[in-house]
């Protein structure tokens, strides 16, 4: 059981943690707060301890007595209070870190990595966390729990081989400039190949989607590109959902809250087409009730990103 130790403090279905353990590390430990969540990772990384554990309660010492001191720290805490997609989210951006209850986990995450002290941590969320006065107040929480140098790498997902748009940013110790792919990867070339949910199959997370009649109908109107809902974002942004996917583009981003139509087919994708845009191999599992398991694949980090990510980690660990 060698290679570098893992823990992942925000770890859902483990999209994150996938990229590391690919890339050869050892994932030790993942935490979240929902049991259904727990159990996706616990069945795709049975090897690592997981802790059912909100992080505001976690302590640095309860993790250190599971499973020792970690060589990386990674996980995502929740982005809702920071992102534009939110159109609740707080006018003050200091008041979505400090005043937002959920907002304070990443003060958490920060807390909990000054506990560990990791050779290196990544915490992932979306750009906005450094917004405006955002990023120097996280740098300086950093800097409090003893990391002097705070580095703020925006990546694209579908530069490193996720077949959907996804723009992040991931807070580290370490500077994180992974080179891009040559091509990206088309929605035809990720889902193609899979069968029809309704055919023999032995797919995880590969079953139709309900749909009632009226829906059913609108969105066999759909060409590719067009989005049977519309709803308002932050600063008057329009968000889309119901989108029938152009088979020879990316997708767009995937969201726990969002459905795609089949190129093709009158139809929703399933979990596993979903999956498949954000670069999860098929035998990556997710268990739940069925909007649960779209949550776990729209939160996560897109495996391929991870790995990229993890690459130039362990270049950092083994240089140093």
């Amino acid at each position: 059981m060698g290679g570098y130790r893992v823990v992942d403090l925000f770890c859902g279905a483990g999209g994150f943690a996938r990229g590391f353990k690919d890339e050869g590390f050892r994932v030790v430990l993942g935490v979240d707060n929902v049991e259904a969540v727990a159990e996706s990772f616990r069945r795709n990384f049975p090897a690592a301890e997981v802790m059912v554990e909100d992080v505001a309660q976690l302590r640095g010492e309860d993790i250190l007595a599971a499973v020792g001191e970690p060589d990386v720290v990674i996980g995502g805490p929740p982005c809702e209070p920071f992102t534009g997609a939110n159109p609740l989210r707080r006018p003050d951006p200091l008041d979505r870190l400090y005043e937002d209850p959920i907002g304070r986990l990443v003060l958490h995450f920060i807390r909990l990595v000054g506990d560990l002290r990791p050779r290196v941590f990544v915490m992932e969320n979306v750009p906005a966390l450094a917004e405006g006065p955002l990023r120097e107040a996280i740098a300086n929480e950093f800097r409090r729990v003893g990391y002097q140098r705070v580095y703020f790498n925006v990546l694209l997902a579908e530069n490193h081989g996720t077949p959907s748009h996804r723009l992040r940013l991931f807070v580290s110790n370490v500077r994180i400039r992974p080179s891009p792919l040559p091509r990206r990867v088309t929605v035809v070339e990720a889902i193609g190949d899979l069968p029809p949910p309704g055919a023999p199959h032995d797919i995880a997370n590969h079953e139709y989607v309900p749909l009632s009649p009226r829906k059913q109908r609108r969105i066999s109107k759909l060409r590719w590109g067009e989005a049977l809902i519309r709803y308002p974002g932050a600063g008057g942004r329009v968000m889309y959902n119901f989108v029938r996917l152009h088979p020879y583009r990316l997708a767009p981003t995937v969201m726990g809250s969002s459905r795609f139509v089949h190129p093709f087919e009158d139809r929703l994708l399933t979990v596993r087409e979903q999956a498949r845009l954000m670069g999860f191999p098929d035998d990556h599992v997710f268990v739940g009730g069925r909007d649960l398991q779209f949550d776990q694949v729209g939160e996560a980090v897109p495996p391929p990103l991870a790995r990229a990510i993890a690459r130039e980690v362990r270049r950092y660990l083994e240089g140093a």
